[in-house]
């Protein structure tokens, strides 16, 4: 783990602000502060990659991502921009052009008619529905390969011994070493955050014996061209899809040796003691509505290259993991894990051998290396500035990826944030919410034009130009998919009580898509209650009307508004909110079977084994259901939760699993939680550890959030400490700089499942409500405690000051 000390492990995020270094900063750190890591948190192989999702090591910086493959004669680094994509303004698809509403044909009367079907019958056949709702979703496009840099390595020759690769996450560097003919050769590859580039160094053990050709490639559906001058390699070209310009730059750097640049767009290093490449892409895509192009990127790459090229490789190297350091080394999280002697592919492999025998239960090194591979994952795709980590985060060897690697928003989207906050890293949610900020233009075409309302909506697959609407699969009809998309934003001001956040970016997002209910939800003739109409229960059953996954995300959306509009003073809207919640049908209701009905008629059964568990919202990440505020519901939620678990058929997917490690943990079933992660670990994980379905980084990201919620828990209220402990980690433990709701970080100590010694940073002071089993036993409150703090049944109440720092220590340990 970098040096860090404790009390900067529990400052977290600043009251007012996320903590970031500067770039004097930067500048000011040491390399022997730089080099700090943490040999838990490496991912190491004894053979280069073969296959791109199973064995390659990502790298990135938000904006750029790399794959490593860590070849021996030949390097191949495989690498994205989170902007290049086929599909919106000026493509060609079939003669069809980019519509942001997909309103094709002029139905006006499509939507009323489906609504009158359901009111009537009670429901409504989905094929025939979206015969009538639905567009083919022309010009939407997909995420994009940008191209490959080769390294073809003509000095190495020989009998290649010692060969390890490897991806230290806590300093963001991968890693290349071998020995070949007496020559020790090693690489270094980053993702700079600070300087916009991806940096490789490559050395050897004696000098001028550094010698290779670099080359880009790149894919077909593309014209490009390939140049070289004075060591800069440039790749440039436009995707003959939609005409989208591209440019990446590569700069050789070399000690020692010849560097040549020739026609072909070749550049060769020969007999140099190092050599250092910078990289950079771009493209001249811009998120601004309705055109979504900006200025051609050559200028920008030129600049970012220029600049890279003006530091030496070790201020490179230390502003990156400076930068880096200062986010992932934030928590630590201690189960007695041992780092491994085996590579992680055979450590892995051993512990699906021993689950196939059923010889052991879990392995924590392996479950740890889960947990930091989802912050790790989701600093390197999601950084001011970039867009939001889409479906494979910003890794993606195709130009034809599953599910176009798009923003899927009926539970996968919201997914890659779920760690966001709770993990210490909400320095990764800035790109998430300028994306919904720039869903709002094209939004209000899709709500006025397909649903006749006011305010904005976008269904359930939105991309980088806009795209809010349908296409053929009913399952995209489904607005309620945006107002749960803005809860991360709600969920930001909970976690750091910033203000102007919330008054200046997040309320007015809240504000502006609850008009959008106003004119949307219509009057069940049943009961006379609000609902959702049509409606459809990701990805399953009947169109409907009041499925209780719309109708839970619809409750949520308008609570948490009316709550936002108390904080920054909008009487007016909140009184138009609230008798709309109170008529508003809450979507909680108990079956027959005592389920949690997944539909408001109780059509549930027992053996529905399906994949989504959409109606689990109410209990996570909603706060609906709670153990405490509505035993009855809860009890109904277990009863659903672990009915869906019992069939297997459709569960081996990673965010399914992922999904329900956090739904386990809100229901204080640590062990059925850590099941699923090992689950997870045995079925679902690459060797790698990217999540297998086949890649989808969801699962990571999901999981990471589900091992936080199993030890610190703050959705009711109360910052619950250890609240679904698994019994293989009571022993002894601890963690230090989760966050909780109210701008609190914690960490704690435990021996046998009880916390010996809490630790409590309050950012932004007031009330701090904290439940854990040691408060039943003799404890002593250290810190600023000027107003006496009260203990009842395991919960104290204590008003903090801001920037306070607490302990609270178990006085019989």
């Amino acid at each position: 783990m970098p040096a860090i000390s404790r009390r900067n492990l529990l400052g977290g995020v600043a009251a007012g602000g996320a903590y970031a270094l500067t770039a004097a900063a930067l500048d000011r750190i040491s390399p022997a502060q730089a080099a700090a890591s943490d040999p838990l948190s490496v991912l190491w192989f004894n053979e280069p990659a073969t296959i791109w999702q199973e064995h390659a090591f990502p790298i990135g910086n938000g904006s750029t991502g790399a794959m490593i493959f860590g070849g021996v004669a030949s390097e191949r680094v495989q690498f994205n921009h989170d902007t290049l994509w086929t599909g919106g303004p000026g493509s060609v698809d079939d003669g069809h052009e980019y519509n942001f509403g997909n309103w094709y044909e002029q139905r006006p009367t499509a939507l009323a008619d489906v609504r009158r079907t359901v009111a009537t019958t009670g429901s409504a056949d989905p094929q025939a529905s979206m015969r009538l709702l639905g567009q083919t979703k022309w010009g939407f496009g997909a995420y994009q390969t940008f191209g490959d840099l080769h390294l073809d390595q003509s000095g190495v020759s020989g009998t290649v011994s010692g060969y390890r690769r490897d991806l230290d996450m806590s300093t963001g560097i991968a890693s290349v070493g071998f020995t070949a003919n007496g020559v020790t050769h090693r690489r270094e590859f980053f993702a700079s955050y600070p300087d916009r580039v991806i940096v490789t160094r490559l050395t050897a053990s004696r000098a001028a014996q550094v010698s290779f050709t670099a080359r880009f490639s790149t894919a077909a559906n593309r014209t490009f061209t390939t140049s070289a001058r004075d060591g800069r390699i440039t790749l440039r070209g436009a995707l003959t899809h939609n005409g989208m310009v591209f440019e990446a730059q590569v700069q050789v750097l070399a000690t020692g040796g010849t560097v040549t640049s020739n026609a072909a767009g070749r550049v060769t290093v020969t007999g140099a003691d190092e050599a250092v490449l910078l990289l950079a892409p771009g493209t001249d895509y811009a998120n601004a509505y309705p055109h979504y192009r900006g200025a051609d990127p050559h200028a920008a790459v030129t600049a970012m290259l220029d600049a890279a090229r003006a530091r030496t490789y070790q201020q490179l190297h230390d502003r990156h993991v400076a930068d880096h350091g200062a986010l992932f080394g934030r928590v630590r999280i201690d189960l007695g894990q041992r780092a491994t002697t085996l590579p992680t592919d055979e450590a892995l492999q051993a512990f699906r051998t021993a689950r196939n025998g059923g010889k052991i239960a879990a392995d924590p090194q392996l479950e740890m290396l889960h947990f930091q591979i989802g912050r790790y994952l989701l600093i390197g795709s999601s950084r001011a500035g970039s867009l939001p980590a889409n479906l494979q985060g910003v890794w993606n060897d195709s130009i034809s990826p599953d599910w176009q690697s798009d923003y899927t928003t009926n539970i996968n989207l919201e997914m890659n944030y779920w760690p966001s906050e709770v993990t210490n890293l909400a320095e990764t949610v800035p790109p998430l919410i300028d994306f919904v900020e720039g869903l709002r233009a094209p939004g209000r075409v899709t709500a006025r034009d397909l649903c006749g309302a006011g305010g904005f909506a976008a269904m359930s697959h939105v991309n980088v130009f806009g795209y809010t609407g349908v296409s053929t699969n009913i399952a995209t009809w489904a607005p309620e998919s945006t107002a749960w998309l803005i809860r991360q934003l709600w969920e930001h001001y909970l976690f750091t009580l910033d203000v102007a956040f919330l008054r200046e970016r997040a309320y007015p997002i809240l504000k502006e898509h609850s008009e959008f209910w106003l004119d949307y939800l219509v009057t069940d003739p049943r009961d006379g209650r609000l609902v959702v109409s049509p409606s459809f229960s990701p990805e399953q059953g009947q169109v409907t009307a009041g499925a209780s996954y719309s109708q839970m995300i619809v409750f949520d959306l308008l609570t948490n508004t009316i709550a936002a509009a108390r904080v920054v003073g909008d009487t007016t809207h909140r009184q138009r909110l609230e008798p709309v919640l109170a008529k508003l049908d809450p979507g909680v209701r108990i079956g027959s079977w005592g389920q949690l009905q997944e539909w408001k008629s109780d059509l549930d059964e027992r053996t529905n084994g399906h994949r989504h568990m959409s109606h689990s919202y109410a209990l996570f990440p909603g706060n609906q259901i709670t153990a405490e505020g509505t035993p009855a519901h809860f009890a109904a939620a277990k009863v659903t939760v672990e009915a869906r678990t019992s069939w297997t058929a459709q569960n081996d997917i990673g965010w399914n699993r992922a999904q329900k490690i956090n739904l386990f943990a809100r229901l204080g079933n640590g062990d059925l939680a850590r099941e699923q992660l090992d689950h997870l670990l045995w079925r679902n994980t690459f060797m790698n550890f990217l999540n297998d379905w086949p890649f989808q980084i969801d699962g990571n990201f999901g999981a990471t959030a589900g091992i936080a919620e199993m030890l610190l828990q703050s959705h009711a209220g109360v910052v619950d400490v250890l609240p679904a402990l698994p019994s293989g980690w009571a022993g002894q433990g601890s963690f230090d700089g989760l966050r909780a709701r109210g701008a609190f970080t914690v960490g704690a100590d435990w021996t046998a499942g009880v916390p010996t010694e809490i630790r409590v940073t309050a950012d932004a002071g007031g009330e701090l409500r904290l439940r854990s089993a040691m408060l039943s036993r003799p404890h002593q409150i250290i810190g600023d405690t000027t107003i006496s703090p009260s203990v009842t049944s395991g919960l104290l109440v204590l008003r903090t000051s801001p920037q306070s720092h607490y302990r609270i220590v178990d006085s019989t340990a």
